[in-house]
């Protein structure tokens, strides 16, 4: 929804909730850990009031563990939080599934996925960035894939059931790359939203997927 239109947000929160997308992606940004700010509460609010489909929610701020139960009663879904930003990680997804809601956790472009090795089995969600944060419209990184290679055979051998989400410069190209490599979850916004008709091209990125 990051690169929704604001200024007509009703019917871009109906344009979803007729397409074949399954959840609401809402990037939340502190003008902290990443250069830019994005919305908050209220926003969030506002879209579950209207949807009729999950909200996943990925936290782009500096101590996300002070928010949890706030962003639990605006109607989160799904709440996922950065390796990077997080002191107690297991005491934070540990909150967040106490809330009710599904935990995920997110890597930054340069972070390994062998860094939640010991948290996987307690995670719902892993959001592995393809862009780094703060952004929409950004370029693909290629190294992307042999991450998501890797926390898929991670994620069989430790028994998980967690799902592999992917972030950034997902379109016509990149999405069957990625689903090849491993990922349940595609998340696209410029590419969506910047299309003569975004219905149908979420369409279309389902049947590549």
């Amino acid at each position: 929804m990051l690169s929704a239109n604001f200024g007509q947000l009703d019917r871009e929160i109906d344009m979803i909730n007729r397409s074949k997308a399954d959840w609401f992606h809402l990037d939340v940004m502190d003008g902290l850990f990443v250069p830019n700010i994005s919305f908050g509460m209220p926003i969030i609010q506002h879209i579950a009031s209207k949807a009729i489909k999950p909200l996943d929610v990925h936290l782009m701020i500096v101590q996300p563990e002070r928010y949890l139960k706030e962003f639990q009663q605006v109607g989160s879904n799904i709440l996922t939080v950065h390796y990077e930003a997080v002191t107690h990680l297991h005491r934070c997804i540990q909150e967040i599934k106490s809330l009710g809601m599904k935990a995920g956790v997110s890597l930054n472009p340069h972070s390994p996925v062998h860094l939640l090795e010991s948290i996987l089995p307690e995670l719902d969600l892993v959001l592995i960035m393809s862009v780094n944060p703060g952004f929409g419209g950004q370029k693909f990184i290629p190294h992307t894939l042999k991450k998501i290679e890797a926390l898929r055979e991670m994620i069989a051998a430790s028994g998980s059931k967690a799902l592999i989400e992917v972030d950034g410069g997902v379109d016509q190209q990149t999405a069957p790359l990625l689903v090849e490599a491993g990922a349940d979850v595609l998340v696209a916004g410029s590419y969506v939203f910047g299309s003569p008709n975004p219905e149908a091209t979420i369409q279309m990125l389902k049947e590549l997927a």
